[in-house]
This record gives C-alpha cells, sequence and structure tokens, in this order.
C-alpha cells in the first residue's frame, strides 16, 4: 500500500472526527479507530469525505472487506480504497 495514501486517509479520519483522532495515532494503528474514539457520525462522515477527496463511490454493501464503515485501521481504509482507485483510473 501507499504510504501517501494511507497519510491522506489518516488526515482524513482526523477530519472526520474532528480531532478526536489524531493523524498520527490513527497512522500509527496501535489501537483500533473505535478505541481510539472514531464515533459512528465521524465514520459517516470519513466515508463521504473519501468520496469526495478520492472521487470514487463507496458500496457499503459491497462484502467482506469492502466496508469502510468497519474498517478498524488505517492500512484496513488502504486496503479497501485501493482498488477502488484503480477502478477509477481504469475507467
Amino acid at each position: 500500500m501507499s504510504g501517501g495514501l494511507e497519510r491522506r486517509l489518516a488526515e482524513l479520519v482526523a477530519e472526520a472526527s474532528e480531532g478526536a483522532v489524531s493523524a498520527e495515532a490513527a497512522l500509527a494503528g496501535e489501537h483500533s479507530l473505535s478505541a481510539l474514539g472514531l464515533t459512528s457520525l465521524a465514520r459517516i462522515r470519513l466515508v463521504d469525505a473519501i468520496e469526495d477527496v478520492f472521487g470514487v463511490d463507496v458500496d457499503l454493501g459491497a462484502g467482506p472487506g469492502a466496508d469502510l464503515s468497519t474498517a478498524e485501521h488505517v492500512g484496513d481504509l488502504a486496503a479497501a480504497v485501493a482498488p477502488l482507485l484503480k477502478r477509477r483510473q481504469a475507467s
């Protein structure tokens, strides 16, 4: 996974959580995003931000591993977003 993608996603986590979760803490991955304080409302904001920033459509019902609303680490988010970016680039 691209470190740049993970960094940007960590920044989006911080923005979506209104600073409750720092980008550094999210990127470190020592604790789950939920344990760091990412709420369900912040998760919705995060999914919206990912769609806006990366120009992708997130299908929350896309199956295991694709549901960004349950991703607990930035690496999980990056693993789910990377294929969406590839699909967008291919189209």
